[in-house]
């Protein structure tokens, strides 16, 4: 500090050499080469010097030296790579001030960056050649640095003469400048432009609070208003968003990018948001549903789904100004003069537009504004294509719900019944468990329970694959076991078929089942079941208690080593039978004895009504969602009047189909079903004489008189009658074909001593005689004659 630069030379460097170097520096305005110098500790050091000019206040000349060790520097460094000036190339702009923080030094860069020139800048504050609040911070920070010795950072705006209409951002490093004892003599600043960085930084924050405001709820209209909100007044001054019209039902739009001719889409209105109050009561603003101008560029937008930019946005003139003036004018009256128009785009489509203006900010929207725009509006194109998704599957798993559980249960006749569903997928409300209530010949009824391994859309599918195959079989009227043994072999096909590959999940993997047939006329249940829960039976006293059912396998196991077996109870009437799936009675904190016993104390309520039941039940479920599917089926049973069922025994002989005729039309003569009584005759006629014909005795005939008539003929054989095909001059073949086309529906079931042949037939509109209810004050009940105890004399030959 203080000597001459010629001291610290080599010994061999001379004076004269010396010399020579100043006289070209002051010629050529520097001198760079390279020199020996000697190390305090005496040995010599081999550096490349660089020396510039700085100018001072009234024209005074310093000298800036920087020098580099060579042995330090890389061999690219030592070929001459370092060969600019810092203070004439370096984009760092450097002020030394002194203690008054006025300017005593400064480089060529800072005037680029403030565009304030040398001769205004020597010897004077920053703030009287910059006034303005950015220069009285500086000059804070400038005396905190000459106080404290510290280094500090400091940003500040300012407009550089190359792009005087967008304001730049600067960060500027301070520090002391201090001689040998430490004394302060000035502060230096260095200034780098960071505009660049200052905008991706507030870029990254906008996103990064879009991402957790846009998108919070799966509400289309809901999603468009979070993005106007998001946009102003971070990016702009007023903010639309306008979706195609079917979006907001959950609907994707038709039309692709580019396809789009004739007709433009609707747009319905979904979010809008403002600075200015007043702008949110303007007519336009209040729109629900808008018509795009085919020469706007709104429509541009909409179909070629490209953004528009409009830095100074000109409505007195243009096509879709002419074509549109009322719009046109109301743009005006809001005072946007720069706009931006974003298309909403998802997977190839346009889903709306987003429409940001400026007003109350002067400065004009530009490219870097229109690239946050579509980021913004992109996260929430994603946004509401998720919504879309999630729409159309649930509106898909609301259809296969429907389509698959039944939409209203009947007993007809022999039960009153009521059901509880609680899927454990609550988004889409479907699962693996399913029940039926499926009306069978002579008034009976099935009641099934099922449950498929799993929940959500898989278990639904294989679910309503198997519900279909259970009424399937019930239409055979096959006894409770058989029917399982044939649905367990449908399981297993279905299993096989799935199993496709390893990466496949299988649409049936197992499942657990209840059947049971309940006959009003003898209240005889008959039930089976396959690894499922055993049903919960409540007698009219209130007493509860679990029949001894045979477990059986579950379903798709292929343990045909372990038969399903059926159990046949007499029910006195008004007995409740519960069926359910073990979602009801298990949890993971209770074992399924404490759910089987919360169960039975619901049920042991006499006199209380099903719904109330099923409701009573459901709400002893734990609080939080269940892990599993519920589903609960309460049947309470009903008895026939014995005034609606006439049977009588038939001789294995021809004559006894008159006879049948007869008894038949007699007792329908006694119902007041006159009007039935000629085809009747004739289906009586035609069953009979084919049980007598081709069957074994002893014959039956039974009469029930319910919601249909049921004709029913048993005999002593197993084989099912087939319809024939009869030729043209064939004299038999044609009964079954008659009895066909006179019944509502006919069939055959088997029984335990043979098969029965029935036939329905539809009762006139007016009310008849219901089934005796449990707990009805007055029911209608009709006195019925004892059947002859033998058939009535034969007088002459019977006519078929």
């Amino acid at each position: 500090m203080g000597r001459s630069a010629i001291q610290v030379l080599s010994p061999r460097e001379d004076a004269l050499s010396a010399s020579a170097v100043i006289e070209q520096c002051r010629a050529q305005g520097g001198w760079s080469g390279t020199v020996a110098v000697r190390h305090r500790d005496g040995h010599t050091l081999t550096m490349t010097l660089r020396v510039s000019r700085l100018w001072g206040q009234g024209s005074a000349t310093r000298w800036l030296v920087s020098g580099a060790d060579i042995g330090a520097l890389s061999s690219g460094a030592t070929d001459g790579s370092v060969r600019e000036s810092l203070l004439s190339h370096a984009p760092i702009g450097i002020v030394v001030r002194d203690l008054q923080l006025r300017c005593t030094w400064v480089n060529d860069a800072m005037e680029s960056h403030d565009g304030i020139p040398h001769d205004r800048r020597f010897g004077r504050r920053l703030k009287d050649s910059l006034p303005g609040f950015e220069a009285e911070a500086l000059e804070v920070v400038m005396r905190q640095v000459l106080e404290s010795g510290t280094t500090m950072v400091h940003e500040y705006r300012a407009w550089p003469p190359a792009d005087r209409h967008r304001e730049h951002v600067f960060s500027a490093s301070f520090f002391c400048l201090q001689d040998v004892d430490g004394k302060p003599l000035g502060v230096c600043s260095l200034s780098v432009d960071v505009t660049g960085n200052r905008r991706a930084r507030e870029r990254l924050a906008i996103l990064s609070e879009a991402s957790t405001r846009i998108g919070s709820t799966l509400d289309v209209m809901q999603t468009g208003q979070e993005l106007a909100e998001i946009a102003v007044p971070l990016l702009a001054d007023h903010a639309i968003v306008d979706l195609v019209e079917s979006v907001p039902f959950g609907v994707e739009p038709s039309a692709r990018i580019g396809t789009t001719s004739g007709r433009l889409p609707v747009l319905r209105r979904a979010g809008l948001a403002s600075v200015d109050l007043g702008v949110l009561e303007l007519p336009w603003a209040r729109e629900e549903v808008l018509h795009a101008h085919p020469s706007s560029p709104f429509a541009a937008a909409l179909r070629t789904g490209r953004s528009h930019l409009e830095p100074v946005l000109d409505t007195r003139a243009g096509p879709w100004v002419d074509h549109d003036p009322v719009r046109a004018q109301k743009v005006r009256d809001s005072g946007v003069h720069s706009l931006m128009v974003v298309p909403i785009r998802a997977r190839r489509c346009v889903l709306g537009l987003a429409l940001f203006g400026r007003s109350e900010e002067q400065k004009p929207f530009q490219e870097d504004d229109l690239l946050l725009a579509e980021e913004l509006v992109t996260r929430a194109a994603l946004c509401l294509d998720n919504a879309l998704q999630y729409a159309r599957e649930r509106t898909a798993a609301l259809t296969l719900q429907r389509d698959l559980l039944p939409h209203r249960v009947q007993g007809g006749a022999a039960i009153e019944v009521a059901s509880r569903y609680v899927p454990a997928d609550m988004d889409y409300g479907v699962g693996g468990d399913w029940f039926d209530v499926i009306e069978l010949s002579g008034a009976r009824v099935a009641l099934v329970v099922g449950d498929v391994v799993g929940h959500g859309i898989n278990a639904a599918a294989a679910m309503g694959r198997l519900r279909t195959a259970v009424r399937t079989l019930a239409d055979m009227d096959l006894p409770p076991h058989e029917l399982l043994a044939h649905l367990d072999d449908t399981v297993r096909r279905l299993s096989e078929e799935d199993d496709a590959g390893p990466d496949q999940v299988p649409a049936v993997v197992g499942a657990t089942c209840l059947y049971a047939v309940y006959d009003p006329v003898t209240r005889r249940c008959t039930m089976a079941r396959a690894g499922h829960p055993p049903p919960v039976i409540t007698d009219p006293q209130g007493q509860v208690f679990f029949p001894d059912l045979p477990a059986g396998a579950p379903l798709g196991l292929g343990l045909g080593l372990v038969p399903f077996e059926s159990v046949e109870l007499e029910l006195p009437e008004g007995s409740l039978l519960a069926f359910y799936t073990d979602g009801l009675v298990e949890s993971r904190d209770d074992d399924i004895d404490v759910g089987l016993h919360r169960l039975g104390a619901v049920l042991a309520q006499p006199g209380s009504s099903l719904e109330d039941l099923c409701s009573r039940v459901i709400e002893t479920l734990p609080t939080q969602a269940p892990v599993d599917d519920v589903t609960l089926l309460l049947a309470r049973t009903r008895a026939l009047e014995p005034a609606h069922v006439a049977s009588w025994d038939l001789p294995s002989e021809p004559a006894a189909a008159c006879t049948a005729r007869q008894v038949a039309a007699r007792q329908l003569r006694e119902w007041g079903l006159e009007h039935l009584v000629t085809t009747v005759e004739l289906i009586v006629s035609e069953l009979v004489t084919n049980a007598i014909r081709y069957g074994e005795g002893p014959n039956r005939l039974r009469l029930i008189q319910h919601q249909v008539l049921t004709c029913e003929v048993f005999d002593g054989s197993t084989s099912r009658p087939r319809p024939r095909h009869p030729r043209i001059l064939d004299e038999n073949g044609r009964g079954l074909f008659l009895v066909a086309q006179l019944s509502r529906r006919w069939g055959s079931r088997s029984a335990a001593d043979g098969k029965v042949v029935w036939a329905e037939q539809d009762l006139p509109a007016r009310p008849l005689p219901d089934a005796r209810r449990p707990g009805d004050d007055c029911f209608v009940s009709t006195e019925r004659k004892a059947p002859p105890t033998s058939p009535p004399a034969l007088g002459g030959k019977c006519k078929k």
